[in-house]
């Protein structure tokens, strides 16, 4: 009789590492199966969302943000993130009770170092101070612009002199 292999989070790992992604193909090197099974979790997240998603979903469909959108428990690479703007390669995720710090480190060092800055939010700050968090989600989107206008600026000067 074969045991069963489950994946569990090795705790000797070095938390600082954050495993390679490769941006390839539909889903950067995940199996279609896998990448199925992640569509399908974001799918029932969108389902049973907490209040302070619901209370930040309905501010960004408010909101008028020009060519920039955030989607809602959108699949990026092998993570699920709770708010994505594809555009700007920017994430907001919201920090609730019980969830792992160690493990969301992880996950943002992973979409860190393939170009998609995560700005993390206490769930308690969505629903108690909406216009602080909305502040600083703004501040951070301007950083964002400020900074891909910058790497294309010196993309085409690098050009110019080769």
């Amino acid at each position: 009789m074969t045991t069963r292999k489950t994946l569990a989070l090795n705790p000797d790992a070095a938390t600082d590492e954050a495993p390679a992604l490769k941006k390839k193909g539909r889903g950067w090197e995940i199996s279609d199966k896998r990448l199925d099974a992640l569509h399908e979790q974001a799918r029932e997240l969108r389902r049973h969302s907490s209040e302070a998603h619901k209370a930040l979903a309905a501010r960004f469909a408010k909101a008028d943000l020009g060519r920039h959108k955030f989607t809602r428990h959108a699949v990026v690479g092998s993570a699920i993130v709770d708010f994505n703007c594809h555009t700007l390669g920017m994430a907001v995720d919201i920090f609730e009770e019980g969830d792992t710090e160690a493990l969301a480190t992880r996950r943002d060092r992973s979409l860190e170092a393939v170009g998609i800055k995560v700005m993390r939010v206490r769930a308690s700050e969505v629903l108690e101070n909406m216009d602080g968090v909305l502040a600083r989600i703004t501040a951070g989107m301007r950083q964002r612009i400020a900074d891909k206008q910058e790497a294309r600026r010196a993309h085409q000067t690098g050009q110019r002199n080769a």
